[in-house]
């Protein structure tokens, strides 16, 4: 059986919801699995470090929990967000913890993710890898990935600028393994486009923001419902590293959304140095330019009903 046979036997559909900075927590990750998506969490979220094997004690017993009580329920895996950056203090720590936990999969950003690669192949984890570009991808699996994120143009957070119909269609001229598509996907179509293109998963950030669980202010949930691809800027001045994040908390920090200066690579820090940077710039929101498409808030598992409906009511339309 392959990875993705191995995985989509347990999802209800195909989607992996995004690490999101901040927002992704233990609730949302329960949820997500429990209504058969994939759940995540950057492992940086869980603050201070000695967090994070509370939170992997809280998903895995109680995933576990449901699949004991339900064997024949579509309870999706888990995954664990790594930075693999220089500044990222945390690393060889919180892999160690995810080791402890047997993480079913890790999705590593930012650089080459060998120090991730090398923990989850001694207990059975899988790593799947976020890239942007060809370049990326070819090096990502010399590194020996098991999975690409493909993240294209209009993504949340960290995004590239390339369409998904170029990116994708070059990538699988030479990669037949788990790819997962991101970008602008916030429909259950959206989902059936992405498989259609080649993908093999849909990677959903944005559409979860708005969820019950998310640990997002009030007002960011409600910007997101009231935003529309036009609110969306892309911009590295918050982290050094291109990104997109809705205009209207860029206004309400002081800023002009049409004039943010340019910011070096340098400026890019995590683990504890992201901590002064979270303080900075804990008013910016990111999201992606399918926002416009997301217009209530509610829990995730309703967000997961909503999405399935859309993809089999976009399946019936195709096949008549």
């Amino acid at each position: 059986m392959s990875l993705v046979e191995e995985l989509t036997a347990q999802m209800r559909l195909p989607v992996i919801g995004a690490p999101l900075f901040i927002l992704s927590n233990p609730d949302l990750v329960i949820a997500q699995c429990r209504a058969g998506v994939i759940g995540s969490f950057p492992a940086l979220n869980a603050r201070p470090a000695d967090q994070l094997p509370v939170w992997l004690e809280k998903i895995t017993e109680t995933l576990a929990a449901d699949r004991a009580a339900d064997p024949e329920a579509k309870i999706a895996p888990f995954a664990v967000n790594q930075i693999v950056h220089g500044s990222n203090d945390r690393l060889d720590q919180d892999l160690k913890v995810c080791a402890d936990y047997k993480v079913p999969i890790m999705i590593t950003s930012l650089r080459p993710p060998h120090p991730a690669i090398e923990v989850a192949r001694e207990y059975g984890g899988k790593v799947f890898h976020d890239i942007i570009s060809v370049r990326h991808a070819e090096k990502a699996i010399e590194a020996g990935v098991d999975g690409l994120i493909v993240v294209c143009a209009g993504a949340g957070g960290h995004a590239g600028t390339l369409s998904p119909f170029a990116l994708v269609s070059e990538i699988r001229r030479f990669w037949d393994g788990p790819l997962i598509l991101s970008g602008a996907i916030t429909r259950g179509d959206h989902i059936l486009a992405a498989q259609a293109m080649g993908a093999d998963f849909a990677y959903m950030g944005s559409r979860f923001i708005a969820s019950d669980e998310a640990n997002a202010a009030p007002a960011y949930k409600q910007m997101v419902t009231t935003s529309s691809a036009k609110d969306v800027v892309y911009s590295n001045l918050f982290t050094g590293v291109h990104g997109n994040y809705l205009r209207g908390s860029i206004e309400n920090a002081g800023m002009d959304p049409d004039a943010l200066p340019e910011s070096g690579k340098d400026s890019m820090t995590f683990g504890s140095d992201r901590d002064e940077k979270k303080k900075a710039w804990k008013d910016i929101w990111g999201a992606g330019q399918g926002v416009g498409n997301i217009d209530a808030i509610m829990p995730a598992g309703q967000i997961v009903d909503q999405l399935d409906r859309e993809y089999r009511a976009a399946r019936k339309k195709l096949v008549g």
